[in-house]
């Protein structure tokens, strides 16, 4: 694999501030959030019948959440002091005991005074500017505070309106993340518990708890292995992650080479046609680059939908070790399996980890090109503490209507969120006009695995009446490859874990897939397409980065029809890499093709002869 990372920072002015959320609704034990017997009377002074402008659920929420974000301040992401007051009945931070946020997610107690924190592990000062400098580390800054028109503040404004509306929608019972991406998005060399995701949500959840919600991260993150890049699979966001997701990140760090924009622009503006309209965030493993290059002008271009991007070597940099200055004298943090940040020498949960050896396993930064736990806990902060500022901010906004005794699920609840057309959106920068500008994202059968989203096209039924091809053979089955426990972990922990009883943390998701025949006698599979809006047919094949040709283009032992028409190869063409090919651009004009008396188009491949080696297609992609 070529391994060529995009390798600058923009900060953004912080202000450190005192939280304070007066609660009137009643105190302790009233319904949370999602109660039937939940009262929308928020005092006594209201005199509406039960019809007051705003709900004691979603002030118990904001409270509870309040408390859960003292926890993430007590690891210095903020430093004023968070006090909530019940009733006429006042308590500061110190007098309520709450779970502290870290790696691990399993500490508890009040922060220690600044003189204890050498002799407790807890973080120091220098760690502390390096969580602030974690959210100066995006291509675009965010500002919650600027003036409202500016580029940041909308872009920031976009974030907030996520977490609004997730804390106020009395239906939303999960916070959802979703991630589509490469190896790094996956964690190899990693076991899969040390992965940036799945410590943000050990990190993040008891935010999201204290709201009597989960927090959930879909790493639908797939290795290089099946020759899968970021061409083909953005195409599936909407069934790789939920299409219920309210923020999606993306990785492909060592695949794009800075030439992703057309894709990046794709996603972008596919993901605003899904329900929650998620932002789209970028994990990169490098430094922000200079310049103004095609990603920078699209995150002003789409400030409003919240596109951005991470840089974790950034991140760590903003901290103000002096990386450089020990490189030239022979120590590179970010070499190969080296140990220690510069601030820590293992992560959170490492401090606790007996085993001498997992712990120093805890502290690699750079596995290799992929980023050791060390690397990944850093990117679960950056994410964890920015969102957090959203969060902050819009329980401000949420507070602010109850003091104007306003309902704030007139506002912020899901409903009330903007449907979005395509030409709502801005004149595309780079994409495919036709491809891009669409109501609907494309629609995708991925075999891969793992998936956690909606099926574009299905198998139809053999024996299905409205199956134009009822009568052939359809024997194609479905394969996935076996990977073992150790796939993708990394020699060292593998050692670690082996006669571990905890070993099984370490298992990847991934893995390889397809639908599959070799002989004639399997006949044909026959796939039932989508409603499609531009009449894109793609499909793919596995495994490899240029399976293309031999599975599919020069592969004359298989037919392919639609509407039970053959198809001229002449007319196909590899796209959007080696792996796929495309099929259609566009909805037939004439014939039987173009006919579709039961609502659907249909797509066959059939087996004409015995092949030596199988056909398998791993996605099928329409649009």
């Amino acid at each position: 694999m070529a391994e060529e990372a995009e390798y600058g920072g923009l900060p953004t002015d912080e202000d450190d501030e005192d939280i304070e959320l007066i609660d009137q609704s009643g105190g302790p034990g009233l319904p949370r959030r999602g109660s039937s017997s939940r009262t929308r009377r928020l005092s006594s002074d209201y005199s509406d019948g039960g019809e007051a402008s705003a709900s004691a659920t979603c002030r118990v929420v904001t409270v509870l959440f309040l408390l859960a974000l003292a926890g993430v301040y007590q690891l210095g992401v903020k430093e004023g002091k968070v006090e909530v007051r019940t009733g006429q009945h006042a308590a500061g931070a110190s007098d309520r005991p709450h779970k502290v946020f870290g790696g691990g997610g399993d500490a508890a107690g009040p922060a220690p005074a600044p003189e204890e924190e050498k002799e407790t592990g807890a973080f120091t000062p220098r760690h502390l500017e390096a969580m602030r400098g974690e959210m100066q580390a995006f291509m675009a800054p965010w500002d919650f505070d600027g003036p409202e028109d500016s580029e940041d503040r909308r872009r920031s404004d976009k974030l907030v309106d996520t977490m609004a509306r997730a804390i106020v929608t009395d239906d939303q019972r999960q916070f959802l993340m979703g991630g589509i991406g490469s190896s790094v998005m996956a964690g190899h060399d990693n076991c899969h518990y040390d992965s940036y995701q799945t410590q943000m949500e050990r990190f993040f959840q008891p935010v999201w708890e204290a709201a009597d919600m989960e927090f959930i991260f879909q790493n639908a993150g797939e290795g290089g292995g099946c020759g899968d890049s970021y061409e083909n699979q953005h195409y599936c966001v909407r069934q790789n992650v939920s299409p219920n997701v309210d923020i999606v990140h993306y990785s492909w760090t060592y695949f794009e080479h800075g030439g992703a924009h057309k894709e990046h622009e794709n996603l972008v503006r596919w993901t605003q046609m899904l329900p929650k309209q998620p932002p789209v965030h970028i994990f990169n493993t490098g430094k922000v680059p200079g310049g103004n290059g095609q990603d920078r002008q699209l995150m002003t271009q789409y400030a409003d939908y919240g596109f951005n991007a991470f840089y974790m070597q950034t991140g760590f940099y903003n901290g103000g070790h002096p990386y450089d200055s020990e490189k030239s004298k022979g120590t590179d943090r970010f070499s190969w399996g080296y140990v220690g940040d510069g601030y820590h020498e293992t992560t959170r949960y490492g401090e606790d980890e007996e085993d001498e050896a997992r712990k120093t396993s805890l502290g690699v930064v750079m596995r290799n090109w992929h980023p050791g736990p060390m690397g990944f806990q850093l990117t679960s902060d950056a994410f964890t503490y920015t969102y957090t500022r959203a969060i902050l901010r819009a329980l401000e906004l949420i507070e602010k209507d109850f003091d104007e005794e306003k309902d704030p699920r007139d506002k912020w609840d899901a409903s009330e969120r903007e449907l979005l057309l395509k030409n709502d959106l801005p004149e595309p920068k780079y994409c495919d006009h036709d491809i891009c500008v669409v109501d609907e994202p494309p629609g995708c059968l991925n075999y891969e695995l793992p998936t956690y989203g909606y099926w574009g096209a299905r198998v139809e039924d053999p024996m299905d009446d409205l199956n134009p091809y009822l009568g052939e053979t359809q024997k194609w089955s479905v394969w996935h490859q076996n990977n073992n426990l150790w796939n993708m972990v990394g020699k060292q922990d593998t050692a670690v874990f082996k006669n571990r009883d905890d070993k099984e943390i370490c298992r990847h998701l991934d893995a390889c897939g397809g639908i599959s025949a070799q002989k004639a006698e399997d006949g044909m599979v026959v796939f039932r397409l989508p409603k499609m809006e531009v009449g894109l047919v793609i499909i793919c094949g596995c495994c490899g980065k240029k399976i293309a040709d031999d599975l599919f283009l020069n592969n004359m032992d298989i037919e392919i029809s639609y509407n039970t028409v053959v198809q001229d190869r002449a007319n196909w063409d590899k796209f959007p890499n080696g792996k796929c090919v495309r099929l259609l651009k566009k909805f037939p004009t004439s014939g039987r093709e173009s006919e579709t008396p039961t609502g659907h188009a249909y797509l066959g491949v059939k087996v004409l002869r015995d092949m030596k080696q199988p056909v398998r297609i791993s996605h099928v992609i329409t649009l």
